[in-house]
């Protein structure tokens, strides 16, 4: 994933907080905000030191950067997303985490139709 497609300032995540709407599940928090000059979606994780250590919380980073790496192609590209991660995704594996992630992406209609052949 392309640094150009983060959220790195603290200014952009309380504009998607305050401004953007959230879906949950027990291991995610989605926030999105629609932004419509963007070609391309961008992501901001946040991952709490209640989960775990440095490397725990790293780790969870990696396995959702990968998510949305491998989920790119049907994601809708207009939007900023924020996710935060909560405490059970420190006992998930890879797997997991892109099923909840795929989860909370579809019941917030963020995921485009697949086209039928």
């Amino acid at each position: 994933m392309k640094k150009t497609y983060r959220i790195k300032k603290n200014k952009e995540f309380q504009q998607v907080f305050h401004h953007g709407q959230s879906f949950a599940n027990r291991q995610l928090v989605l926030y999105y905000l629609k932004k419509k000059d963007q070609s391309h979606f961008r992501i901001g994780l946040s991952v709490s030191k209640k989960i775990g250590h440095a490397v725990m919380r790293n780790q969870i980073k990696r396995y959702l950067r990968q998510a949305f790496h491998e989920l790119e192609d049907q994601i809708q590209s207009e939007y900023d997303l924020v996710i935060i991660a909560r405490k059970p995704t420190h006992q998930m594996g890879f797997h997991e985490i892109k099923s909840s992630l795929t989860h909370v992406l579809h019941k917030s209609r963020l995921l485009k139709k697949k086209s039928r052949n």
